[in-house]
Formats: structure tokens, C-alpha cells, sequence
């Protein structure tokens, strides 16, 4: 308590940096064994001088994980906890390696199910795991660790990663825990963020579809508006406008949450706010055809399905995103109370921040085997990772299902390959053989659209044809399909008692 207190204390004066006193430089250089005796407690600590602007890497103080000793497990870190980085550490053998997993979030989102959360379809927790459900290891092995923070930095020829803690939101330290953690092999599975192609007032005033907090927000955002509208006094232009719910993209997670909001509208907020019931509408906006990837026959399905139940399909380019309205390109003005977006994914900045070598759109470029080709053990997967140009292949899309079969391949490489050979070992992987490449097949694709519908898609491409499928059954192999994707046997038992009580007692309007 004492040192942290010195260090907070510390500043910066005319212009110079305080002397690093010999017994914190000390602490820094200490094993790790003893230092993680209280690091493995709670987030490792690192140390900062002078005032809040962001300085160079140079000047931060890092507590440490040194490199592995001989006789060690080698030590594979991972960034990320989504999907393909899941896939990979429930995978990986721990017999021969030790983990690090860095993250921003302690647990995986089964991200098809999110909408669904934010109507009260399905409860939160349902639809998320731990990290430490997932790999046991992190949670139990004397050596593997989940540290809560995120990587700003990488230094590829040190093998080391630069971290720090997001205090903001932790409510910890007045500033940032630092510290950089030594690798045998990297994992960057860092994931995407939405896209807003630089739209002004979409970040300050738009909902996005990604994290179990966006949907949290959805959810508040969407019952006080209904609450509020029912308020003596409220015009009758302000109600219209509080109540009416704008999704921008076309896309399966726009669809599906327009197809879950319909329902809620219908089913439940008919019966319990029969006040405002009528002033109640929603309005998907996208630039193309909703559902590209579709076959047409079911797009045309979905189309007619959704605006029989409500909502206004409307096909424009959003311009400017205001407080209360949008403005399209075309100069048409739409009033909003809930506006959500849901217009793809992109490389985050921390992955454009990266030193390494970019596919087309941004992402880190990767060869057949998912390996970093210009950097030594390095490997990226998931949403932040595509193929480079020379490899003669395109940039996958990013779909979990693409995600979850690298982080598959990308396990039994180093189970099968790496590991056997004794490779695991930094530097020690450059001549060994890794088996054929990464290949992937397209299984299809559903998207629900509310009022037990549903569509199936099995073609592998447009161009190849295959099973399509629309309506009610298609409803059904939807939820089991899900029902078994779902992580842990908990999960689906929490998600099969949620539809169950949904289709007896309705949708939960209870704003905690």
C-alpha cells in the first residue's frame, strides 16, 4: 500500500522523468513465481509516472511475466475472448502448454442469440460463458492465467506483449495497471468493431450489436421510452418519435433483432402498454438488399414476412445521425427514439495500430496455416485476420462459423504438429512440418424473423446450389441448431427454460 501510494504521488517535473528508485526496479526483475503470488489474486500492477496524457512505450514502468525457463511448459498467449479465440483455448493441450489469455471481458457471447437478450427472449446470462468454464486451466494451473485488459502494443522480436487495464470502467486505480507478459507463441483472436464508415453522431448516439453491454443499453433505452411515452404531457409528435425503433443494416443480426422486436411489439407490448400501442413502429434501413448473402427466394420471404408484422423496410444511405433523427443522403429526415447499428464489422484500431503485414480491408494478413508469415510465431484467426493477396485466396467473411473452424484447425496444429514436434519452444517452429493448409467449407446460413419463423440456407455460395428453406420448420431447426452450438450443457439448459417460460408468460418489461 505504501509503494502505491509513492507512486501515485509521483509527477512529473519541468519536463523531466522521476528517477526510478532501485527497489521498485527490483520488484520489476523479481521472480514471477513470488511477484504472481499477489498478481494471481487480482490484476497485475504496473507502474506510471507524471500526468495523464498517454506516453511512449519507453516511458511506462512494466511489471512483468518473464520468458519460460527450461524445464517450463511453453507458453502460448492468447488475445481475445470471442470466438475463434474460445474454440482454440477449449482445445488446446495443457499437458504441454501453459496459457495466458488477455481480454477486455472475462467470457465468450454466443453472439446469434444476442438479440434475443434484448427483448427478453433470453436472459443475459444465458447466452454468455466464462473463460474459465472454458478452459479450466486459467482458473487451476499454477502457470496459465486470464488477465482482465487489453494489448496495446506488441513487440514481435522481444516475444512480448504490452497490456494495460481498463480503469475507467473498473473503478480499481485512478490510472491504468501496466504490464507486458513474455510469450513463447501468440495468439491474436482480438476480434472486429463495428463499422460506421465515418458517419458523423454514430458512435454518440447509435446502439451497436456486439457485447452483452450493448445489449443491456438496447434493452434500458427501448422500456424507458415505452414508460416515458405513457408520461401526462408528452406530445403526440414526441411519442411517434420516442417509440419509433431504427435498425441500420440489412444483415442477419439486423434482420433477426427487427424479427425479435416485432414480436415483443405484437406479443407483449400491445397487451402491457396499451396506452401507446399505437405509436409504437420499426424502420430497417439498408443501403442494398437486406440478406444478401441469401438466396433470393428466401430474401423475398423475409421482406414480405417482416412488413407484414410492422416493420417498414426502407432502402437509403444514412448521411448524418443526430440526437433525436438521422438524415439520409437523399435529404429525408427520420425521427428516432431507439436507433441500433448493425452495418458489418472492420479492423479495430488496435489492429491497424500493428506492425504487421495487412489482407485487403485492413485485417492482419495471415498464410494457409493462419501464421503471421513475416513475424516469428505469431498467429492470427477470427475477425481480425484474413488471407494475404499472394496466397491466391479472399478475405473469409466474418461469421462465427469461420472463427470457430480456424480456432479448430489452429488447436490441432499445435496439438498435433507443434507440440509433437517439441516446437513449442520460441524460435523453435521454423522448419517442422504442419500439415495440409486451413480449408474452409461454408455450411450455410439462417437468420430468424420473428413469430416463430425462420430462415435456412444450406447453399455453400450463390453459385452453388443447395437445401433453402422458410417458415415454421425452419423455425424449429433454427433453435435446435443454436440449442446445440450453445458452449456448455449450463447454457442450454438456461436458454431452453428461457423459451419455455417466454411461450407460456411472455417477455419480461421489468427496466433493472
Amino acid at each position: 500500500m505504501a509503494l502505491a501510494r509513492i507512486s501515485r504521488n509521483w509527477r512529473r517535473s519541468s519536463g523531466t522523468m522521476a528517477i526510478i528508485p532501485s527497489y521498485l526496479q527490483t520488484l520489476t526483475n523479481t521472480n514471477h513465481t513470488n511477484f504472481m503470488n499477489r498478481g494471481k489474486q487480482g490484476i497485475i500492477q504496473g507502474y506510471r509516472f507524471g500526468h495523464a496524457e498517454r506516453l511512449s512505450e519507453t516511458e511506462f514502468h512494466y511489471a512483468s511475466l518473464e520468458p519460460t525457463k527450461p524445464g517450463d511448459k511453453p507458453r502460448v498467449v492468447v488475445l481475445g475472448t470471442g470466438w475463434a479465440a474460445c474454440r482454440f483455448l477449449k482445445g488446446l493441450d495443457t499437458s504441454m502448454y501453459d496459457i495466458v489469455c488477455i481480454s477486455p471481458r472475462n467470457h465468450m457471447v454466443f453472439t446469434p442469440l444476442l438479440a434475443s437478450t434484448c427483448v427478453g427472449t433470453l436472459e443475459l446470462r444465458s447466452v454468455t460463458e466464462p473463460v474459465g468454464r472454458v478452459q479450466p486451466a486459467l482458473a487451476k494451473h499454477p502457470n496459465s492465467y486470464f488477465y482482465l485488459a487489453s494489448c496495446t502494443n506488441i513487440d514481435t522480436k522481444k516475444h512480448e506483449v504490452y497490456c494495460e487495464t481498463d480503469d475507467g470502467n473498473l473503478g480499481v486505480s485512478d490510472e491504468p495497471y501496466r504490464f507486458k507478459v513474455a510469450y513463447d507463441k501468440l495468439v491474436i483472436a482480438s476480434g472486429a468493431e463495428p463499422l460506421t464508415f465515418g458517419i458523423k453522431g454514430v458512435k454518440e448516439h447509435a446502439h451497436f450489436l456486439r457485447e452483452v453491454s450493448h445489449a443491456q443499453e438496447i434493452r434500458k433505452k427501448l422500456l424507458l421510452n415505452l414508460i416515458v411515452s405513457e408520461t401526462p404531457g408528452v406530445s403526440e409528435e414526441e411519442k411517434e418519435r420516442l417509440l419509433h425503433c431504427v435498425v441500420i443494416g440489412g444483415g442477419p443480426t439486423g434482420v433477426e433483432f427487427s424479427g425479435e422486436l416485432s414480436d415483443f411489439i405484437v406479443r407483449d407490448v400491445f397487451q402491457r402498454y396499451a396506452h401507446v400501442k399505437n405509436y409504437v413502429h420499426v424502420t430497417l434501413i439498408e443501403a442494398n438488399e437486406i440478406l444478401s448473402s441469401f438466396d433470393d427466394g428466401l430474401r423475398q420471404y423475409a421482406m414480405k414476412h417482416l412488413t407484414k408484422y410492422g416493420v417498414r423496410l426502407v432502402r437509403g444511405v444514412v448521411k448524418e445521425v443526430q440526437p433525436q433523427k438521422l438524415i439520409l443522403s437523399d435529404g429525408s429526415v427520420v425521427p428516432y427514439g431507439l436507433l441500433v447499428w448493425s452495418t458489418g464489422v472492420g479492423p479495430s484500431q488496435f489492429i491497424k495500430s500493428l506492425r504487421l503485414p495487412k489482407s485487403p480491408g485492413g485485417r492482419i494478413g495471415v498464410d494457409e496455416w493462419l501464421r503471421v508469415p513475416s513475424v516469428e510465431d505469431v498467429f492470427a484467426l477470427g475477425d481480425c485476420a484474413g488471407f494475404l493477396e499472394d496466397t491466391g485466396r479472399q478475405v473469409l467473411p466474418a461469421l462465427a462459423q469461420v472463427a470457430e473452424r480456424q480456432g479448430k484447425f489452429l488447436v490441432e496444429l499445435f496439438n498435433k504438429k507443434i507440440g509433437k514436434q517439441n516446437a513449442g519452444r520460441a524460435g523453435s517452429a521454423k522448419d517442422i512440418d504442419v500439415g495440409d493448409p486451413f480449408e474452409y467449407k461454408h455450411l450455410g446460413s439462417m437468420a430468424s424473423v420473428g413469430r416463430y419463423k425462420a430462415l435456412v440456407d444450406l447453399s455453400q455460395s450463390k453459385d452453388i446450389g443447395g437445401v433453402s428453406m422458410a417458415g415454421f420448420v425452419s423455425w424449429l431447426i433454427w433453435r435446435s441448431a443454436y440449442l446445440t452450438r450453445v458452449l456448455s450443457w449450463r447454457n442450454r439448459l438456461y436458454v431452453a427454460i428461457n423459451w419455455a417460460t417466454t411461450l407460456v408468460f411472455g417477455r419480461d418489461s421489468t427496466r433493472i
